[in-house]
């Protein structure tokens, strides 16, 4: 991990623990400071683990003298009723910190997991399962993280990254062409996509020299078509 993504886990958790936290735990300031507590994380149903970063980061921020064991790493398939990992230190930094810890492993172990399940059900057929920009706000790179630690791959992060020329925008533009035309013009270090929803828009992106198509609430035949024909000319994604 380089220094930008731990930079951003430490930003993303003390966001978190501003947010909870605030002005400070009033319920567990009630145990006395000297207390020590030992606990354990189990994880109650079969998931795939992601979070650790965040986790880690919590706690660190709130007391260094928090000691975690992990008995399983980002990215590993947990079985239900499994211990994940044990922590001790002081109490109080425990209870405070406990809930934003879990909320941020609960939260990307649960997009890794549905991540991995939409892998394992493509497995062996040359399919690619990609993420999109549909993610929890502020929490973005964090949930791609979590895409790639279930075995999918990344999409653009964002608007800046790629093209993803859509309805709106072919409206907008005056055609397919002249959008694609207007990409290369403008951006044409990045990759090109139009969206298209059948085979005769397929064929301007194509012929716009588009890199990519996706292929939106195409049913069965229709990418079964899509597939047969313009498979090698143009990168096909499916989605819907």
């Amino acid at each position: 991990m380089g220094e930008s993504f731990l930079s951003l886990v430490v930003d993303e958790v003390a966001r978190a623990l501003e947010e909870d936290i605030g002005s400070g735990d009033c319920t567990a300031m009630l145990i006395p400071g000297a207390n020590e507590l030992q606990t354990r994380l189990v994880c109650r149903e079969r998931a795939v683990l992601c979070g650790k970063p965040w986790f880690e980061e919590t706690f660190r921020q709130l007391d260094t003298g928090i000691a975690i064991n992990w008995f399983a790493g980002d990215g590993d398939t947990i079985s239900a009723n499994q211990e994940i990992c044990r922590i001790e230190g002081p109490a109080r930094a425990l209870l405070s910190g406990e809930r934003t810890a879990i909320n941020f492993l609960q939260t990307l172990s649960g997009t890794a997991t549905r991540a991995r399940q939409y892998v394992d059900a493509v497995a062996g057929t040359g399919v690619t399962i990609l993420d999109t920009r549909k993610t929890l706000p502020g929490l973005r790179l964090a949930q791609k993280y979590a895409v790639r630690c279930g075995g999918a791959e990344n999409h653009r992060t964002g608007l800046f990254d790629a093209i993803l020329i859509k309805e709106n925008h072919i409206s907008a533009a005056g055609s397919i062409s002249a959008a694609v035309k207007e990409a290369h013009r403008k951006f044409p270090d990045l990759l090109c996509e139009v969206e298209v929803e059948n085979l005769e828009q397929l064929e301007q992106a194509c012929l716009a020299g588009a890199q990519r198509a996706l292929l939106d609430n195409f049913d069965n035949d229709q990418l079964t078509g899509a597939v047969s024909r313009y498979k090698g000319k143009i990168g096909l994604e499916a989605s819907g």
